[in-house]
């Protein structure tokens, strides 16, 4: 009989990995790389606590500096990138698909109950966190905060795609079990392939004739360039003295004061890494993959346990016009065994910089960097005592996602062009190039019943007291920035939050805020018939089903759209 390592001891793994962290901790001390808060804190002390520091300049920081200029002009933020530009990591339009996640066509957000039924409670929620999304850009297209709306937002619309009959079976639950909500209402179903073909002729031409194929597509489906809409926010953003933007500044550590303020310590990279300390009220983490060391660096007990799993991606790209004519839609399918949700495959038309293009993938890729341009150590620095059983027992659990990973490192292009012709029979790899993405990092958390789990989606840790916030995790990621912010205003200034001031400001941003959308059909359409109008973009009504009423609460929501 096997020894069981739970009951014998932390078995040669644990010992051997722990004793990785004692050499850790011997090699960060040797070489100074913590930066000592009581030398930096009299530089600090001379000045007054700026009102916030953003660390990242992506959509994220991007999103919530925009919220606190419209509450609280008078606030100063600073915000700290570590690259030349902002908004070239995750945010960047080729490091990322530009999905508008709305849960039209992911089928990853609607799972199989063992009941049998199909649950779409995830799909409702990402799908209502999107429809804030685009009240808050259409309330900033309206500021003149955002322009032009071509430039970050187009109609592309959101096809499921699924071929076998098991397959089948599922896709057609879904679609009737979606219906039940309004949100998805306007959603087309179809067995037909001439119907398909219809939608997406490049998916359909070439195909075997007796392989059977269902879809559905939702007309108002969404493709957005989120570094166009990030540039266009910290533009604005640049033009209020109180913003100040640090440009190649890398935050190195953060510590809490006695005056329970943060020492945010940054290396000026352009300046021959000297480094200066600024004391900050509240410090919001938007780092992408590196948000995990630097809350760890911030000492807060709130992150203990939580771990990242690195995962990169590529895409292959077609810029020919003959190939990308043929195709005008996002079109997605079942992901593999094992393979992580963001691992989805997927061809996609993209519209960059007024340019059509078309990805396929992503194909996953192994580093141990945390971003794009991070470093090899990342992973390495990241491991502490509190998270190390976590990563083991999700190692443990997780063979099929080991497998899945392996066998995509293993891929050769005659591979890709084979996963890339089940979405479009007639590909030749001439007219497509192979493109790294971006870095993405998965949440590894304490679990109390399995040791650990490995978490899909985002995820807000914060201090006990909400002055710090880090934001860990990937998809949907930016298409949901404008309700996470507004989730993490919350918790982050809880008295402001509640004060008449801030609450009618974010009514006027987000005209349906505090209220549900889903379920209301009036509100339902008179959301999405406002921001369609402002965004230039489709609207789809969406119509009562037999016997369903199409009153709903308005709630002063025509007046204030």
């Amino acid at each position: 009989m096997g020894a069981n390592p739970n009951e014998n001891g932390p078995g040669v793994g644990f010992i051997f990995l722990n004793e990785i962290l004692r050499m850790k901790e011997h090699f960060i001390a040797a070489l100074g790389m913590t930066v000592s808060a009581s030398a930096k804190q009299p530089q600090a002390a001379e000045k007054p606590p700026v009102d916030i520091v953003l660390i990242g300049g992506g959509v994220m920081s991007a999103t919530l500096g925009t919220y606190l200029k419209a509450l609280e002009p008078g606030w100063t933020i600073h915000m700290y990138e570590r690259l030349e530009k902002t908004a070239e990591e995750s945010s960047n339009g080729w490091n990322n698909a530009g999905t508008g996640h709305a849960a039209f066509c992911e089928l990853n957000y609607t799972t199989l109950t063992q009941a049998g039924s199909v649950d779409i409670s995830k799909a409702v929620a990402v799908n209502e966190s999107f429809e804030i999304s685009r009240q808050f850009w259409a309330y900033l297209v309206k500021q003149k905060i955002l322009t032009e709306p071509q430039s970050f937002i187009n109609n592309v619309p959101h096809m499921s795609f699924v071929w076998g009959e098991d397959n089948i079976r599922f896709l057609r639950q879904r679609f009737d079990a979606l219906q039940t909500s309004t949100l998805f209402r306007g959603m087309e179903y179809s067995e037909n392939p001439q119907q398909i073909r219809d939608w997406a002729p490049l998916v359909m031409d070439g195909r075997d004739t007796f392989q059977k194929v269902a879809a559905t597509r939702m007309e108002m489906g969404t493709d957005v360039n989120f570094g166009e809409m990030t540039q266009q926010l910290l533009s604005a953003l640049q033009q209020h003295p109180q913003f100040h933007l640090h440009l190649q500044h890398d935050v190195v550590d953060i510590k809490r004061n006695a005056d329970q303020t943060w020492s945010v310590h940054v290396a000026d990279h352009s300046n021959g890494g000297q480094q200066s300390t600024v004391r900050a009220r509240h410090v919001f983490i938007g780092g992408g993959g590196a948000s995990l060391t630097l809350l760890q660096k911030s000492g807060i007990p709130e992150v203990n346990g939580y771990a990242g799993f690195p995962v990169g991606g590529q895409f292959l790209v077609a810029t020919n016009p003959a190939v990308v004519g043929q195709h005008h839609a996002k079109v997605y399918g079942k992901a593999s065994v094992g393979a992580p949700p963001m691992s989805v495959p997927h061809i996609d038309t993209r519209i960059l910089d007024g340019k059509q293009a078309l990805l396929f993938g992503p194909f996953a890729t192994f580093s141990s960097k945390f971003l794009k341009r991070g470093s090899w150590l990342d992973l390495f620095h990241s491991l502490t005592r509190q998270n190390l059983l976590p990563m083991l027992r999700v190692g443990l659990d997780n063979f099929a996602l080991m497998r899945y990973l392996i066998s995509q490192l293993l891929m050769s292009n005659k591979d890709r062009l084979n996963a890339l012709r089940e979405y479009y029979p007639q590909a030749t790899m001439a007219d497509w190039s192979l493109i790294e993405a971006g870095q993405r990092v998965q949440v590894i958390k304490k679990d109390a019943g399995k040791g650990g789990i490995l978490q899909f989606g985002t995820e807000v840790v914060s201090s006990a007291d909400g002055s710090l916030s880090a934001l860990l995790g990937a998809s949907p990621g930016a298409s949901t920035a404008a309700p996470i912010m507004l989730e993490l205003l919350a918790s982050m200034f809880k008295e402001q939050v509640t004060t008449d001031a801030w609450q009618r400001k974010l009514k006027e941003m987000i005209p349906s805020y505090g209220q549900t959308i889903n379920g209301d059909l009036a509100l339902t359409n008179a959301v999405r018939r406002s921001t369609s109008e402002v965004l230039g973009l489709t609207y789809i009504e969406a119509r009562p089903l037999p016997g369903e009423s199409a009153e709903g609460k308005w709630e002063g929501l025509q007046k204030a759209i």
